[in-house]
């Protein structure tokens, strides 16, 4: 459980860094999100899917 606290705090802290320092951009980049085809952002989402649980299963395997 502390591990998904973890990721999900870092999660915040990221995001909140895109939001603080770059707000401008955020609205570029939602406009290039709405270009996108459904299936380029379905793909795009399964990779980060994909890469988050292959960064936590590094992580964890690092720490054991």
């Amino acid at each position: 459980m502390d591990v998904i606290l973890t990721a999900l705090g870092l999660v915040f802290v990221i995001e909140g860094l895109v939001f603080a320092l770059a707000p401008s951009r955020i609205e570029d980049l939602l406009a290039a999100f709405a270009r996108m085809p459904v299936s380029t952002r379905r793909g795009l989402g399964l990779a980060a899917i994909a890469l988050g649980t292959i960064l936590v299963w590094v992580g964890k395997s690092l720490v054991a």
